[in-house]
């Protein structure tokens, strides 16, 4: 019996890029026959995000779609494990819908788990020969310090702590207890990723196809500093 991926997809304000992005996940061909399912977390758009999601499903009723809208915008942390807790794959990925990502390199990352090597499979945007997009050198700079000091309390060697793709075994993203709401979950899953026994942790090549703030990008300094706060609360007091 066939394996599946479950794609977890936090939108917010997200009408002029939701439709490509399912679209790009849907056009993806699985190795090792996965099956896809897609789940959509709305976090209370103020704009037609809603309306794009639900005009998508409705035109691919073969698509395995689950939609899930937040009343209160609660943050991305939160609209993840919205995600997470309504997942049903044997596997789990963070995809999102801004096309900074490229769904085309799934297969990238759960490889390592397929083959028997891996039980989380981080995507770095900072190692490999792929595309990326040449933008800010402070978030650059940034990502990279927080990513130090994550590895400095966590004692693992990775190169891009702050990356979108994350995956999971299911059962292991499900048992964790997450807290943060914002983009603090990215220290904070790998904090507590990094304390499970025996866990599996490795790290893949990736593109990245990143946005300015005009064209939509979110995450800001107020961020890197919650960022580095959640890397000590985690790690030292979790």
């Amino acid at each position: 019996m066939s394996a599946t991926l479950s794609i977890i997809v936090p939108a917010y304000n997200e009408e002029n890029t939701i439709q490509h992005i399912l679209e790009k996940i849907c056009e993806v061909q699985l190795i090792q026959d996965l099956k896809k399912e897609i789940v959509v977390v709305n976090d209370c758009s103020q704009d037609n995000t809603e309306n794009k999601i639900l005009a998508f499903q409705q035109q691919h009723p073969e698509i395995n779609i689950v939609y899930k809208k937040h009343e209160v915008n609660q943050g991305k942390g939160a609209a993840l494990r919205t995600g997470f807790q309504n997942a049903n794959g044997d596997f789990v990925i963070v995809q999102d819908a801004d096309m900074e990502y490229d769904p085309s390199e799934f297969n990238l990352l759960v490889k390592p788990i397929l083959d028997g090597f891996a039980d989380v499979v981080y995507g770095s945007r900072f190692m490999g020969g792929r595309p990326h997009r040449i933008l800010f050198f402070w978030h650059t700079i940034g990502n990279k310090i927080l990513t130090f000091i994550s590895n400095m309390f966590t004692n693992l060697n990775l190169t891009d702590m702050e990356t979108c793709y994350k995956m999971f075994r299911r059962e292991i993203i499900q048992s964790i207890d997450l807290k943060e709401n914002r983009f603090g979950f990215e220290p904070e899953v790998t904090a507590k990723v990094a304390k499970i026994p025996k866990i599996r942790i490795y790290e893949v090549g990736i593109s990245y196809y990143g946005r300015t703030y005009d064209e939509g990008k979110k995450i800001g300094m107020k961020d890197a500093f919650r960022a580095l706060y959640c890397i000590i609360r985690y790690n030292l007091f979790s």
